[in-house]
């Protein structure tokens, strides 16, 4: 996570086995030829800076487009130097910002796979490796934004539709890799991190401006909760079904797959350490996998414990389905901590970046142990993510949810601080969330999410679930190792527990500051109804940006079927899940 907590050491590093000239030579591709292919008209041609005899003074358009922005000099200037600015009215601003940010974060990837053969300690060859995989992503988000905004083009193929809430939900991830990338490198030096700085400076500010001027288009804000589609009406958010509960994202198939017993399931790709499957290792199966499957591949992992090393389903990976044997019956296990000279980012038992991805049946621990800090069972950047019945156990940093919009149903969760961390915009929903006995006088947090714009759709919801302690952080250790709901890492923190059984191990406070008074007025940090010894709210802070949430239509914002949906993922006919609040 970047430097980020008490008791913590520099994040660290290992190498990422990638052909990165491979990666540069797409990166040149993909800045010579991405422009003609995604510029919808002339208007949108990547060009030259603007000519010096053009004049600064911005038009009405560009005034009013970037007041809107969070850095409006920024903004302005970026738009003045993309010829034809001058005569865009401002929906062609926003396709030039897509543009122009899409243009920089190419530059900058292409740019950076260069440094590669440079020599580089194991902390810094880490936080450059995962800098690399991060950009690319982002140029990924970027361009399936900015194909969405395009009008095809006649010789073009037609792309699948896209929302609003898509375009912000993935401009949202390509922010936070940029948030992610800067973090591996906060507590280093050096050559390397001087060249990257250099190469990364102002791409933040580019996506966060991007960001501002479309979702300040599409949508307004509601309390300081973002109302994802404005037309949306509130019933068909409330319905509850009466089977099934899952996300509307996903098809008839892919629901039947979650509610069918093991032995019913056509495996694509059986996993079995005996050799009685179709591959020994998880590491083949996903090797094995098909590319950009736009049709679900099942791989069933048969009951065994799976400790391999760098088990990533990447983003060419997409619509896998990992199904085990059940809880503590196929565990994926690694031991990975930032004291093996590795980023928290690289920590991950099993990390999955391709969208679609389900996981179901399986364990994920990471056994590494409260002393050695940052340490991550499960990493999930997916979009459209789906994690059902499995378990994530670890201590610090169990579960980054790290981008896009991921659902977890009937899990159960362990860890001490910050363990449940990122950026993505999660639902967690008939979880059992545990805390752990930690080090000495060391507080649990349960969350710690890091939300860094107000534009971004983000936060973590936690609706009908549990609040629990494990049998080892019973009393007196209640008291040595109180447990928090949760300490804001970045500004615009955003967490709410809704209709939830919260444990006395929680202390009356609820919440904890992450450095004196940063983020108290800026966050969002919400409580609806929720009950047990833990779940009083006399005592809880009062923070400018704490709310006990009273209103049922602000509590809805936070629903899975607003949260985590777009306006065109809304369930129809047959389609089963608790989209609403409990009644």
């Amino acid at each position: 996570m970047g430097c980020r907590r008490l008791n913590e050491t520099h994040p660290a590093a290992k190498p990422m086995r990638g052909p990165l000239f491979l990666l540069s030579l797409l990166s040149l591709i993909l800045i010579l030829i991405l422009p003609a292919a995604a510029s919808p008209a002339s208007l949108l041609r990547l060009r030259t800076p603007s000519h010096p005899n053009l004049p600064r003074k911005p038009t009405r358009a560009i005034s009013k487009a970037c007041a809107r922005s969070r850095l409006p000099a920024l903004c302005v200037d970026s738009l003045l130097d993309f010829p034809g600015s001058l005569s865009a009215n401002e929906q062609d601003l926003v396709h030039i910002s897509f543009n122009l940010t899409l243009h920089h974060l190419n530059q900058a990837l292409y740019s950076s796979s260069h440094l590669s053969s440079l020599h580089m300690d194991l902390p810094l060859r880490s936080a450059y490796d995962a800098c690399l995989e991060l950009l690319d992503d982002s140029v990924h988000a970027l361009t399936r934004s900015f194909h969405s905004l395009a009008p095809p083009s006649s010789d073009s193929r037609p792309t699948p539709l896209a929302s609003s809430d898509d375009v912000i939900t993935w401009l949202s991830a390509a922010l936070t890799n940029q948030d992610t990338c800067t973090d591996g490198f906060s507590q280093l030096s050096g050559n390397v991190k001087d060249q990257m700085t250099d190469k990364l400076h102002n791409l933040s500010e580019l996506v966060s401006n991007c960001l501002a001027l479309f979702s300040g288009s599409v949508r307004n804000d509601f309390s300081g909760v973002p109302i994802q589609n404005k037309r949306r009406l509130m019933n068909a958010a409330e319905k509850e079904y009466d089977s099934g509960n899952f996300p509307g994202w996903m098809s008839r198939r892919e629901r039947r797959l979650l509610t069918l017993p093991v032995g019913a399931l056509q495996a694509d790709i059986v996993v079995s350490k005996d050799g009685n499957g179709t591959v020994k290792t998880i590491a083949e199966a996903i090797k094995k996998a098909p590319e950009f499957s736009t049709r679900k591949t099942i791989i069933y992992v048969m009951a065994g414990r799976y400790e391999e090393k760098n088990l990533k389903v990447g983003r060419k990976k997409t619509n896998l389905m990992f199904v085990g044997d059940g809880k503590g019956k196929t565990v994926i296990s690694g031991g990975k901590s930032i004291f093996d000279n590795v980023t928290t980012f690289h920590t991950a038992s099993f990390a999955v970046s391709g969208a679609g991805i389900i996981l179901r049946d399986v364990t994920f621990v990471n056994w590494a142990g409260p002393a050695r800090h940052q340490a991550v069972a499960l990493r999930v950047s997916a979009d459209h993510a789906v994690v059902y019945r499995c378990n994530v156990i670890g201590y610090q940093d169990t579960l980054y949810v790290h981008s896009n919009r991921q659902f977890f149903r009937e899990c159960d969760i362990y860890g001490t601080v910050d363990f449940i961390f990122g950026n993505a915009a999660v639902v967690f929903q008939n979880c059992s969330i545990y805390a752990r006995k930690a080090m000495e006088l060391q507080k649990n947090t349960i969350t710690a999410q890091n939300r860094k714009d107000p534009n971004q759709n983000t936060g973590i919801s936690i609706h009908a679930s549990r609040i629990l302690a494990t049998p080892d952080l019973a009393s007196p250790s209640t008291t040595t190792n109180p447990t928090y709901l949760g300490r804001p890492w970045k500004l615009y923190s955003r967490v709410v527990y809704m209709q939830s059984y919260i444990g006395g191990h929680v202390h009356p406070r609820g919440w904890l500051e992450w450095n004196a008074t940063f983020a108290l007025d800026t966050l969002y940090y919400g409580e609806y109804m929720n009950y047990g010894p833990g779940g009083a709210v006399g005592q809880r802070v009062t923070w400018p940006g704490y709310r006990v949430i009273t209103s049922r239509v602000e509590a809805s914002q936070f629903t899975v079927a607003q949260f985590i949906y777009g306006s065109s993922w809304l369930p129809s006919t047959g389609v089963a899940f608790l989209g609403g609040l409990n009644l």
